[in-house]
């Protein structure tokens, strides 16, 4: 492994480990610097990202935006915010969605990239994928069960559903996740982006 983040990162996008797999081939979409002080992880990238390179770059993405309480410009700098999914590939679709990440490009390229991270303050989890990883001890709660112990991991972590529009239901199920959550993730990464804490 390079020492450098930007020697990483350079390896990274021009990783083929899964590229047998996928059905649209590989193109890894990730966004990282060293200096960034919130991270985002998400699962895999959908068809829309897969074809724009650019994370969250879909409806998934207007709504993790409005919880964060960011515009795009300030979403896309990567010195700011970094956007690392579990897997960087589109993985292909499955009967009830997108199929999982390949757990190949976590097992090589997840430790390494966030060590080139150091300032990370903020964790943002999205879904059970990354939850499983940042949060095994949780691996087999439900998503509802784990974000509802938010408090319990925060201010350095934060577990979430994930921002999908296929998640609409669980969100009106689960109404004090935008209604206590939310409003904490604003307050969060507006106070690390003025850098006020």
């Amino acid at each position: 492994m390079p020492k450098s983040l930007s020697g990483l990162l350079e390896q990274i996008r021009t990783c083929r480990l899964c590229e047998a797999e996928l059905p649209l081939g590989a193109r890894p979409v990730l966004q990282a610097h060293r200096n960034a002080r919130i991270l985002v992880v998400g699962q895999a990238p959908g068809t829309k990202v897969h074809e724009t390179g650019l994370p969250f770059n879909d409806p998934s993405g207007e709504r993790l935006r409005d919880w964060l309480g960011v515009d795009r410009q300030t979403f896309y700098d990567a010195e700011k915010i970094a956007l690392v999914p579990m897997g960087f590939c589109y993985p292909g679709r499955g009967r009830s969605g997108d199929l999982p990440p390949d757990p190949r490009c976590a097992a090589t390229w997840r430790r390494p990239l966030l060590a080139g991270m150091p300032d990370i303050e903020l964790t943002v989890v999205l879904g059970k994928y990354a939850i499983g990883w940042h949060l095994p001890e949780w691996r087999k709660h439900s998503i509802a069960e784990v974000a509802r112990h938010w408090q319990d991991f925060a201010p350095g972590l934060v577990p979430a559903p994930h921002p999908s529009p296929r998640n609409n239901l669980w969100l009106r199920q689960h109404p004090w996740f935008e209604a206590e959550v939310v409003p904490f993730l604003r307050t969060r990464v507006s106070s690390i982006l003025h850098r006020t804490v």
